[in-house]
């Protein structure tokens, strides 16, 4: 679930790093002191660490939109930041799509004057699609406060 509330804050337009599976406790938090990043976590063992205190954010949330509403809470969380400036797989900062990579957008889904992204790190491109206009609207009930349940 927490790799799920990294990728919605990603799609919000925050900087989040998602830990990959299996990484020690020790490593993550000197990564996440290294890099001066909170440590969201749901595991009580990683806040009793040395150096956890002032980095590690710990939930106790046990469902998504459970855990988003408590991060929304804490960290007051922008819904609205900056939507989709962010590559959603690598973290990426989006630039605008370079025009030999727009033959890879489906032409049923340019529209005029839309300006496509692209993540220059993983050669992702990303275009207003109708999963976009969907993750949008839900972008907005969380920054309405409107947390459904799961």
């Amino acid at each position: 679930m927490l790799q799920r509330a990294g990728r919605w804050l990603r799609a919000a337009g925050y900087d989040v790093v998602i830990a990959a599976a299996g990484e020690s406790d020790a490593v993550l938090l000197q990564q996440a002191r290294y890099q001066q990043r909170l440590l969201i976590t749901r595991d009580r063992g990683m806040a009793v660490h040395p150096g956890a205190a002032d980095t590690v954010v710990l939930l106790q949330g046990n469902t998504l939109h459970g855990l988003l509403r408590e991060i929304t809470e804490r960290l007051a969380i922008n819904w609205h930041y900056s939507p989709f400036s962010r590559c959603m797989e690598c973290n990426t900062p989006l630039i605008e799509a370079p025009a030999g990579v727009i033959h890879r957008v489906p032409s049923e889904s340019l529209r005029p004057g839309e300006t496509l992204r692209y993540c220059p790190r993983c050669d992702k491109v990303y275009w207003e699609g109708s999963h976009v206009k969907r993750m949008r609207r839900q972008l907005a009930r969380f920054a309405r406060g409107e947390w459904d349940d799961e």
